[in-house]
C-alpha cells in the first residue's frame, strides 16, 4: 500500500512533488534542502546547511514510522565539491549520534545549482526490516 508522507517538521514542497513516499517495505524521501521548516531560514555555512538537510531527511523518515538507522542509501548533492570534508564530518556525526551500526550507502555529486541557491540537498531511502 503506497502512502504519501507529509510532516510539518520538514520544509513543504516548493513544486509538484511530495516530501516522501512510503511503499510499505521502503520509504523514499524527496531531496531535502537546508530550509528550517519553522523559520524558513537557510543557514549560511555549509556545515550548518548539511545538518539542516539531514534533520529534514530525518523528519520525513520519522513521519513514516521509521528511524534514522533504517536509512540504507543517501544521495548528497553539493554545489561545491570543495565542501566535501565539511559535509562529510557533519554527515558522519549525524549518523553516529543516532547509533547507526553501518553507515548508509551514499553517492555525493557536485551540481551546478540547487533550489533557492542552497549549497546542499540530500535524499534518502529507508527500509522496513
Amino acid at each position: 500500500m503506497t502512502k504519501v508522507i507529509h510532516t510539518e517538521n520538514a520544509p513543504a514542497a516548493i513544486g509538484p512533488y511530495i516530501q516522501g513516499i512510503d511503499l510499505g517495505s521502503m520509504v523514499m524521501t524527496s531531496g531535502q534542502i537546508p530550509v528550517n521548516p519553522s523559520t524558513g531560514e537557510v543557514p549560511e555555512n555549509i556545515a550548518d546547511q548539511a545538518r539542516q538537510s539531514l534533520e529534514n531527511v530525518k523528519a520525513v523518515i520519522l513521519a513514516s514510522g521509521l528511524k534514522v538507522s533504517d536509512i540504507v542509501k543517501t544521495t548528497v548533492f553539493v554545489k561545491d565539491l570543495n565542501d566535501f570534508a565539511a559535509v562529510n564530518a557533519v554527515y558522519g556525526a549525524f549518523f553516529d549520534e543516532h547509533d547507526v551500526q553501518n553507515y548508509p550507502a551514499r553517492s555525493c555529486v557536485e551540481v551546478a545549482r540547487l533550489p533557492k541557491d542552497v549549497g546542499i540537498e540530500i535524499e534518502a531511502i529507508a527500509v522496513r526490516r
